[in-house]
């Protein structure tokens, strides 16, 4: 995996008031703390806070979502204690609206679609399988998706996700013989240069927790080659 994030100069913020702060995460940086004992993009974030704002002792900071280890883009934290739960609730009912992008090497058999599984996590391996039907343990899995640009030898698709499974988009979109540029785990034949694969979390939209405003957030796409001709 690539460096992870050591100190709040390498962050890029993308939104910040009193109450929320978007930032634009890279790949091989993990939003929370696990056991690999690397430090999360949340130690991160607070630093930033107080190194800003000068804030003596801890800093409040509330996860709100998480993006897989290989996967870039928005990730929304909460400042304050008031924000979180009004947070928490948007994206437990749905109300916020998230956007991703992704690279795939085979064209889907449609255009457009909106796709249906039933996915099994197994925490062994740390990997969901997709259903076409209801199997014990599963979870109904519901995204839609349509492809926006042809590249050279890629092609540019669009994702919008109904429901929040573990790996949900990797494993649904493999499911259709689309894998992940760069998805080693869900069946692509080769690993990115730098341990990412190519799904980028690209815009959020919400209504503001406090101030009860649209907010839409894009984030800037990594810095590579085959992402520069997606712009």
């Amino acid at each position: 995996m690539p460096k992870i994030l050591s100190n709040s100069s390498n962050l890029q913020v993308l939104f910040e008031d009193n109450h929320i702060i978007v930032v634009n995460k890279r790949a091989g940086d993990i939003v929370q703390g696990d056991k690999t004992g690397d430090k999360p993009l949340s130690d991160v974030v607070k630093d930033y806070i107080k190194e800003k704002y000068n804030k003596p002792g801890n800093v409040y900071l509330g996860v709100v979502h998480r993006l897989d280890r290989p996967t870039t883009g928005i990730v929304l934290f909460s400042k304050t204690s008031k924000a979180l739960p009004r947070l928490n609730k948007l994206f437990a009912e749905k109300e916020a609206q998230k956007t991703y992008w992704a690279l795939v090497k085979n064209m889907p058999q449609k255009n457009e679609d909106r796709l249906i599984h039933w996915l099994k996590k197994n925490p062994k391996n740390n990997k969901s399988k997709a259903y076409n039907k209801e199997v014990a343990g599963s979870k109904r899995a519901v995204l839609r998706y349509k492809v926006i640009k042809k590249l050279d030898n890629f092609y540019l698709i669009e994702i919008d996700l109904e429901t929040g499974r573990h790996h949900q988009i990797r494993v649904q979109l493999a499911s259709i013989d689309c894998p992940i540029k760069g998805d080693l785990k869900y069946g692509f034949n080769r690993s990115n240069r730098d341990a990412s694969i190519s799904l980028h979390a690209r815009t959020l939209e919400f209504i503001h927790p406090v101030k009860k405003e649209p907010v839409k957030i894009t984030a800037p796409l990594p810095q590579d080659k085959l992402w520069d001709a997606c712009n």
